[in-house]
């Protein structure tokens, strides 16, 4: 009985029927097409063939599956397959309605002459978008949605449809649904064309999310029909995008809306901490903006205390998601503070945030005058961050700031940071050794309040220097100054003029159209 390299001993005969080939040198063609060697050059170190196919079931899988080659595979032997007219994409039978309408009528799962006529309208689509312009903060698929003309919040709709979109996956009443709706937003046609731009959504949506959160590659594996009839699973670590007739069409688009999601996490890694300077309406963050700050975030006591409200009372939820609503127009990251999440499911929460475009959020472990305790508030922060995989999730410890267990600051940071936390913030710690220590331990950038020197905080390892409530302070201080000054018949200073505020709103140059 012929051997491998590796020394296992395969009936190829019994693997062929094992496998449903008609015969065995349909088996042997098919593994030395995957593989690129003949069978007697299976490297060494791996499970038997036979044994491996049939725990897989049955795959012929390239690279990483099934019969896998050893550390010097030429990456070509992934191309041979992709590009190989032979090996088709699985079919897909035909439908009127649902998940299996879209599959029956998008380029993905087609060939031949459908599939040039729907890869031509998805490459259209994709040509009348600027990818530059996708390059900015948010949930991608609603950045995507938006460019090609529809509501940002069809992204939660993609979701949905996404999880039911492969043919070997199974279809759901709800992604049935949520694909009526999609087209219904496309303007009620079911046609080709309304179909391929749901699937450019689709297909956008767990792979650019892949890309935003670090996993490669994006998507791990794609399936050939092979001329014998047995589905090949094709493993694309190195041929992320595809290659030949299926390969991706919008890999331009997708690299921009991976980086435009993780511009606000790249301002924590500079030569010098960020300084982020906290604003509680859109004119204040306008001015901040205008002003050359890379970035700008709110503070949830000017936002409170401008509505009448208290603040950490988590009682200003609307408020908040109305502002976010406004300073997402602005030409920069905005991060958006949370307080403790305002009692709702943090899943939803950030999801919505995202959608919008926020690019962070700042979550609390301050519970009145105490702390949450940590395991509930990791829980908190893994929702966060699972709900909005693309948003910098700051994780704040409030044990300074209430001057309450202090001695757990560290502990909590490092609870949170493995919930999923980007960041970690500190207000009230403004002693060095402090500082110092809390930047040692915790593995993710450490952000303060400016209450040191902020080339001191720098020369710590601090990477983020947040204003907080500082800003808001201050313009009311100076507010009551300029009301006595009129009063008592002194000069008031030099204010902004009229039409610099209107100019200051007007112009404030937005990064999008105003979110659906």
């Amino acid at each position: 009985m012929p051997q491998t390299r590796s020394g296992h001993s395969v009936d190829w005969a019994q693997l062929a029927t094992d496998l449903g080939y008609h015969d065995q040198a349909h088996l042997v063609r098919d593994f030395t097409t995957t593989i690129g060697q003949p069978p007697a050059h299976y490297a060494a170190g791996h499970p038997s063939p036979m044994e491996t196919c049939r725990r897989q079931r049955t795959r012929v899988a390239v690279h990483a599956v099934s019969f896998r080659p050893g550390p010097n595979r030429c990456p070509a032997t992934v191309d041979r397959v992709l590009t190989d007219p032979t090996y088709t994409v699985p079919a897909v039978p035909p439908a009127d309605t649902g998940v299996a309408w879209l599959r029956a009528h998008v380029a993905r799962f087609s060939e031949g002459a459908d599939h040039r006529r729907r890869r031509a309208l998805a490459e259209d689509f994709l040509a009348a978008v600027d990818a530059e312009s996708l390059r900015r903060p948010g949930n991608p698929v609603a950045n995507l949605a938006e460019a090609l003309g529809l509501p940002r919040a069809v992204a939660a709709e993609v979701a949905v449809v996404a999880r039911s979109y492969q043919p070997h996956t199974p279809v759901t009443e709800e992604a049935d649904a949520a694909v009526a709706r999609l087209v219904a937003a496309c303007g009620g046609g079911w046609d080709e064309a309304t179909a391929n731009r749901i699937g450019l959504l689709v297909q956008a949506c767990d792979a650019t999310i892949a890309l935003i959160v670090g996993r490669q590659p994006p998507v791990p594996v794609t399936r050939r029909v092979a001329p014998s009839g047995e589905t090949v699973e094709v493993d694309l670590a190195d041929t992320p995008f595809g290659a030949g007739r299926h390969a991706c069409p919008g890999r331009e688009h997708a690299e921009a809306l991976a980086d435009g999601a993780l511009a606000f996490h790249r301002l924590h890694c500079g030569e010098q901490p960020l300084l982020l300077p906290n604003a509680w309406d859109f004119a204040s963050a306008a001015a901040l903006a205008g002003a050359g700050f890379p970035a700008v975030g709110t503070t949830s006591l000017g936002v409170a205390a401008a509505h009448g409200i208290p603040d950490a009372a988590g009682l200003t939820l609307a408020e908040t998601l109305a502002l976010a609503r406004r300073l997402v127009r602005l030409p920069v990251p905005v991060t958006v503070d949370i307080e403790a999440g305002f009692g709702c499911d943090p899943h939803e929460l950030a999801a919505q945030l995202w959608e919008l475009g926020v690019a962070g959020v700042t979550i609390e472990d301050g519970r009145g005058a105490g702390l949450a305790d940590p395991a509930e508030q990791a829980r908190l922060v893994r929702g966060v961050k699972e709900g909005g995989p693309g948003l910098f999730v700051n994780a704040r410890v409030d044990t300074h700031w209430l001057a309450v267990g202090q001695d757990s600051t560290i502990d909590r940071a490092l609870r949170y940071v493995d919930a999923g936390a980007d960041g970690v913030f500190v207000p009230g710690l403004r002693d060095e050794r402090g500082i110092a220590a809390v930047v040692d331990a915790v593995p993710a950038p450490v952000n303060v309040l400016a209450q040191l020197d902020i080339h001191t905080l720098a020369g710590l390892g601090v990477r983020r220097v947040s204003t907080g409530s500082l800003l808001f302070r201050a313009a009311l201080g100076s507010a009551v100054t300029a009301a006595r000054a009129v009063r008592d018949g002194e000069p008031v200073g030099h204010p902004l003029g009229y039409q610099e505020v209107q100019d200051l709103i007007v112009t404030a140059t937005p990064r999008r159209s105003r979110p659906h």
